[in-house]
């Protein structure tokens, strides 16, 4: 139990930081949407590379993160981030070089050859974003929520600062700035990690580097691709669209609605910061199977619960982004379907990585990556950005199912099923009824009927696992 009180409470700091952060970011979807027309095709560069810069961050941080907390329990930390540390800026280097050296055919392959500077700045941002994983990992593993959570917020602050600043009061529309703005921030974040490098017992161990590549190469595997179904259909529209003139226009209408539905991402990684360390941790204790199960439970109510409100008030949260960009609003319930299934994938990963045997996470991502890549390919040219939605319901739906059967035979874990089901179904029967008036009354009385919808379903909830009324001071209103 006390186990758990301290998943609720680390959830809460980094949920905080990354809710607040994903909050404030949002801030910037309408200001991009608006300072960006949608026939500029600016928004769909920026999403097309973003999606580039999330799978290189991949390759460069080479699964050290998890592989530190793996090995960072059993080890000197300072060995093992060290160790770890020096194989990443190897990498980083080596990648900086070859970014630069090859620019110019890079840049004309990816359709950027009158605008290689936008590859350059932001092969600089992953570049730097890679060197701190580690620490921001390194701050985790020694519970220092606040001081991870502060230095994310205060990018995050920084980074729409400078944007107000470019793009309201210089009236700036170009995506350049953009990439710009991040390469300055992202630079300015990376000083603050010099005196916690300048504390730790720098040295390195190349037995030790040994077994940790042994453990981390399939976690690399796995990550290539976890993000390739996460950004697969982003890097795959452009080249595959029919009209390549309106590629990027139609990009950005998909990217910006897609980010309504990060909420789920937002939840899955907050939850992901708080609970990885402690798995790993909790791993030798008798009753782990039992917490595995429950954190699976709780963790799938609040993303059910969190895809209700998204879908209930939908009115409300449209005006984040452009009026000309909300033609793809109905991506957003799928892509938050897709999100939760990659949230509760996250959470079966763990009995292959407790028992070493990361290879097989390997293989259900990589099962999932083809399905999503099939999807994308052979549907992105009839139904558009559609298909990008239900490519990721196919992809995570195919390595979720993989992983709890293969799961339950090779370290089974009594995840409560009946109780799972039972709020799979009333998500689904409350989903249509918010479908059933939508557009049918005046926005704000839809909003009224749903929030009623939401409560209902809080209320199911609270019969059901009594939670609320365990909170100090106001639990007591609902005994």
């Amino acid at each position: 139990m006390a186990n758990l009180k301290g998943l609720v409470k680390d959830t809460a700091v980094y949920g905080l930081s990354s809710i607040v952060g994903r909050f404030l970011n949002y801030m910037l979807v309408p200001l991009y949407t608006h300072y960006m027309p949608k026939d500029s095709g600016d928004y769909g560069i920026s999403t097309n590379v973003y999606a580039y810069t999330a799978l290189l961050l991949v390759l460069l941080t080479f699964g050290m993160e998890t592989t530190l907390f793996r090995f960072a329990n059993d080890e000197k930390p300072d060995r093992v981030f060290s160790t770890a540390f020096a194989t990443v800026g190897s990498l980083t280097a080596l990648f900086l070089v070859l970014l630069f050296g090859f620019i110019t055919p890079v840049s004309q392959y990816l359709g950027y050859a009158d605008h290689p500077d936008y590859l350059l700045m932001m092969g600089v941002v992953v570049a730097l974003d890679a060197l701190q994983a580690l620490p921001f990992s390194y701050l985790r593993f020694q519970k220092r929520p606040i001081r991870f959570a502060s230095l994310k917020l205060l990018f995050i602050v920084l980074n729409i600062s400078l944007n107000v600043i470019y793009f309201v009061v210089l009236g700036k529309t170009s995506v350049y700035y953009v990439f710009l703005i991040n390469l300055l921030c992202t630079s300015f974040i990376t000083l603050f990690f010099l005196p916690d490098l300048f504390r730790v017992e720098w040295s390195f161990d190349g037995q030790l580097l040994r077994r940790m590549l042994g453990y981390s190469w399939p976690i690399l595997i796995l990550g290539i691709a976890g993000i390739l179904n996460q950004v697969a259909d982003k890097i795959v529209f452009p080249l595959v669209y029919p009209d390549k003139a309106d590629a990027n226009v139609q990009l950005g209408i998909y990217g910006s609605c897609v980010k309504i539905a990060m909420i789920m991402a937002m939840i899955t990684q907050a939850f992901r910061y708080a609970y990885e360390p402690i798995v790993f941790a909790k791993s030798k204790d008798a009753d782990k199977t039992e917490y595995y199960a429950s954190a699976m439970k709780y963790f799938l109510i609040f993303t059910l619960l969190a895809f209700l409100c998204v879908v209930g008030w939908m009115p409300l949260l449209q005006y984040i982004i452009g009026a000309d960009y909300r033609e793809g609003l109905r991506v957003v319930p799928i892509v938050m379907v897709a999100e939760i299934m990659m949230g509760v994938y996250f959470n079966l990963s763990f009995w292959y990585k407790l028992i070493d045997k990361t290879i097989y996470g390997a293989w259900f991502s990589i099962i999932g990556c083809v399905v999503l890549f099939a999807v994308n390919i052979l549907f992105i040219p009839k139904y558009g950005y559609m298909a990008c939605a239900w490519g990721g319901v196919a992809g995570y739906g195919t390595a979720m199912v993989l992983s709890y059967v293969i799961g339950q035979k090779k370290n089974p874990i009594p995840y409560p099923m009946n109780d799972i089901t039972y709020y799979i179904i009333v998500t689904v029967a409350l989903t249509f009824v918010l479908f059933l008036w939508k557009d049918r009354y005046p926005a704000w009385l839809e909003l009224c009927g749903n929030t009623l919808v939401i409560v209902f379903f809080v209320a199911v909830i609270e019969r059901k696992e009594k939670l609320l009324r365990q909170l100090p001071v106001i639990g007591k209103w609902f005994r």
